[in-house]
């Protein structure tokens, strides 16, 4: 576990009103349903000392999508909110990160190709973990403590598990794409109107998380997408200085 992610934690179960003991049930059942597999070691292969392309389903995804197109061979970790827009725009991702609250037609149709799948069990998704059964490759993450093939690699929502996903791993550069954390929600997201306020909430510890991890990564830190506190803010055109 990622040193300091125990306080993280605390505060999210706090600040959240969730159970630690649900989000471990989750990880347990996840974990009975998981095929032994060399996943992580592939992960490893696709992202160490690698430029990673990090892509999020906020506001400004829609315009990043023509210069997507063209990074075909740039290493690609996608929040499931993004996966829908990108598989209808013929980009495919190297690893989705997902709850399974996404588009589940989406998550099904990657899930039969050699993308991994890093499925994250908590207590809300008990009931959405049987879909992993469909996927060829995938691994089983947590925000509790590690649990037989169940890792924890920190972050909260989808898209910031994605850079500490690529943290982990050691990834040379990570360079965020709609990864907004602002006032907006996406249109790509399935967000209810009812749900608007607890999402606003979510992504702004999302964004806090990352803050927090930018103090002591190795990895260099990129963000197309709106300003964060140790991200270097870019413009679409240097992507492709950077990533070179």
């Amino acid at each position: 576990m990622i040193s300091g992610w125990k306080t993280k934690y605390s505060e999210i179960l706090k600040e959240f009103m969730y159970n630690e003991n649900k989000d471990r049930e989750s990880a347990k059942y996840l974990d009975s349903i998981l095929k032994k597999s060399s996943n992580y070691e592939k992960i490893s292969k696709k992202i160490k000392q690698q430029n990673v392309i990090v892509i999020g389903a906020g506001p400004s995804l829609s315009r990043c999508i023509p210069k997507l197109k063209k990074m075909k061979k740039t290493i690609k970790i996608v929040a499931d909110s993004a996966l829908k827009p990108l598989l209808e725009n013929k980009i495919i991702p190297d690893i989705v990160v997902t709850d399974l609250d996404g588009d589940k037609e989406s998550l099904e149709q990657i899930g039969k190709t050699n993308c991994i799948m890093v499925v994250h069990a908590h207590e809300d998704n008990f009931d959405n973990l049987n879909m992993v059964k469909k996927f060829k490759n995938c691994v089983g993450t947590t925000q509790s403590k590690h649990y037989k093939k169940i890792r924890n690699f920190g972050g909260f929502t989808d898209g910031d598990r994605c850079v500490f996903l690529a943290n982990h791993f050691r990834a040379k550069k990570i360079i965020l794409v709609g990864m907004d954390f602002g006032e907006k929600i996406g249109r790509y997201s399935l967000t209810k109107k009812s749900d608007r306020k607890i999402k606003l909430k979510k992504l702004k510890k999302g964004e806090e998380l990352l803050t927090w991890l930018s103090s002591f990564t190795k990895s260099e830190l990129f963000t197309v997408s709106r300003p964060i506190k140790g991200f270097k803010k870019i413009s679409l055109k240097e992507v492709d200085i950077i990533i070179t």
